[in-house]
């Protein structure tokens, strides 16, 4: 890619530890925050990592985000929670949550935890893949921080991207992980492009004439697409009553655009569902099924254009091993823009 450099996770991992705890966050906070943002990096979730980091600090600056959060339970049943953020880091209000789903599907078999008066939590994968290591399913979703998305054949933009992600163990084969959006494109993919240069791909945004539109600096003058058209407007409705209304957050007219307000709380939903292997099948036996499933997809013969057929998380999993033995690629405007940061925080640029 041009005009990148490639910076090693460990060191983005450390810039970013030393901004947030720069900034006020506590050293054990700053340091959990900095290991999923450089996981988010190192799976190739760019608009998600190390490109948050400026707006995740003006944020905290501003007061948008408690460095001293009271996280807690505000509803509790044995197989179900939901828990209040105190507006704290996304990324601390979720991996609590999915610590309370794992121990709770230990016993009750499947968990659900819902999370409300929290903030950006990076990638859904993050969360979705806790549970893997305890031989369970994992499920999240959550209301995108800003609407980009109309009702099927209105032009208000009430909806978020919404995503949705799942992750199932497999045996020798890596995890299934299914990571998406409910639009075409994720907007941080669309403030990545931005910030490179680059164009979009017609089929991301139209403007308000329902016309294509492919510079992401414009994007302010249209939205993004759904999915599948009308059934990725479904989708992301519903996706915005389980994570926000559920849970007492912000949904519909009353989410807060994080790109443009640093101040205001956002309220942020999420929800989290751990589910056990063994509530319902042998451990091994599901495994060695996954594997197999896997063997199949890859098996089948491929049309013109396509050189194998993959499945969700095959791409993140190899980008992973690349980028941990070559170092995460950062675009000379993000690097600038880190510079930038550190030299204000006394915090020395990863590069």
């Amino acid at each position: 890619m041009t005009g990148t450099r490639r910076i090693p996770a460990e060191r983005l991992e450390q810039f970013t530890r030393e901004c947030l705890n720069a900034v006020g966050l506590p050293a054990e906070d700053a340091a959990a925050v900095a290991e999923l943002m450089a996981e988010a990096d190192i799976n190739g979730s760019d608009g998600h990592g190390i490109f948050r980091l400026p707006q995740y600090i003006k944020r905290i600056e501003s007061g948008g985000i408690n460095v001293r959060p009271n996280i807690r339970f505000i509803r509790e049943q044995p197989a179900s929670a939901v828990i209040d953020g105190d507006d704290a880091m996304g990324h601390l209000v979720m991996r609590r949550a999915a610590e309370v789903a794992i121990d709770k599907a230990r016993t009750e078999g499947v968990a659900w935890v819902g999370a409300r008066n929290s903030n950006h939590a990076g990638p859904a994968a993050l969360y979705a893949k806790m549970p893997l290591a305890h031989d369970m399913i994992g499920l999240y979703i959550a209301v995108g921080n800003a609407n980009h998305l109309p009702p099927w054949g209105g032009t208000e933009m009430l909806l978020s991207t919404n995503p949705i992600a799942v992750a199932i163990p497999a045996e020798k084969e890596p995890p299934i992980v299914l990571d998406m959006a409910t639009t075409v494109a994720a907007y941080g993919k669309v403030k990545t492009a931005a910030q490179r240069g680059e164009t979009m791909p017609e089929g991301w945004m139209i403007d308000r004439e329902g016309k294509p539109l492919t510079d992401p600096k414009r994007a302010d003058e249209g939205f993004l697409l759904p999915i599948g058209g009308a059934k990725g407007y479904g989708l992301a409705l519903v996706f915005g009553l389980l994570a926000g209304t559920l849970n007492g957050a912000a949904f519909g007219k009353d989410v807060i655009d994080f790109n443009a307000d640093s101040v205001t709380p956002t309220n942020t939903g999420q929800l989290i569902v751990a589910i056990s292997v063994e509530a319902f099948a042998d451990v091994a036996a599901f495994k060695r099924a996954v594997d197999a499933t896997i063997a199949s997809m890859h098996a089948s013969p491929t049309l013109p254009g396509f050189d194998a057929v993959r499945v969700p998380g095959e791409r993140s999993h190899a980008v992973c091993a690349e980028r941990g033995a070559q170092g995460i690629p950062v675009h000379a405007g993000l690097l600038a823009a880190l510079g930038e940061l550190g030299d204000r925080l006394g915090v020395a640029p990863p590069a």
